[in-house]
């Protein structure tokens, strides 16, 4: 799976050697970085339905000062992880208001990418609980490394995060494309060993 490393295609059409195409949920609190992993590692111009936030959230959702917009409904994007497999990346809100609509997202999905920020990883929580309550799919938890993101051992987090040993945990800087990739041939490898994965559409 070594082409998700390399440059992003300059074309909008999958390469001729695609025999699968692969659905997969990017999930995690408000503010962890979703849009951000999508921006960076789609080979295609990412769809946003980000809008501004105004002080109508206030008391509502999380405060992040830093933080102008949010998703609303979804990002979408692409990447081609291998010759013959190319991802198709749905970002979900972060938001609890917005967690009804995470049904119809995961949808024919085969896997999860749980985003999760460790300067509040305690937000990870309930999206835990909502990923295995709503879609019962297997999942990847990737450790978005913020610029003042404390360290923590992995085993120490998956202990925090109530993860199973077979659980990949991954360290990502969701800025950068070759680490966000990497994290993505985490979860699809992860979801091979699962009977979804060779259930999944072609």
């Amino acid at each position: 799976m070594d082409s998700a490393t390399s440059e992003p295609t300059t074309g909008q059409h999958l390469a001729p050697s695609v025999a699968r195409s692969v659905k997969v949920l990017v999930v995690g609190a408000f503010g962890v970085g979703k849009t951000t992993l999508i921006d960076s590692v789609s080979e295609i111009e990412p769809l946003r339905t980000e809008e501004q936030i105004t002080t109508a959230s206030v008391g509502i959702d999380p405060g992040l000062p830093e933080k102008q917009t949010t998703t609303v409904a979804l990002d979408f994007g692409r990447l081609t992880v291998s010759e013959e497999i190319a991802l198709y990346m749905f970002g979900t809100p972060g938001q609890r208001r917005f967690w009804d609509l995470w049904a119809g997202l995961a949808d024919g999905a085969v896997g999860a990418l749980v985003m999760v920020d460790t300067r509040s990883i305690e937000s990870s929580f309930e999206v835990l609980d909502q990923l295995e309550l709503r879609t019962k799919m297997p999942f990847a938890v990737v450790i978005n490394q913020f610029p003042d993101s404390p360290q923590y051992p992995v085993e120490r987090i998956r202990a925090a995060l109530d993860l199973l040993p077979t659980t990949p945990i991954v360290r990502c800087d969701a800025r950068n494309r070759t680490s966000s990739a990497q994290a993505l041939v985490q979860l699809v490898e992860h979801a091979l060993t699962f009977p979804a994965f060779q259930k999944a559409p072609a």
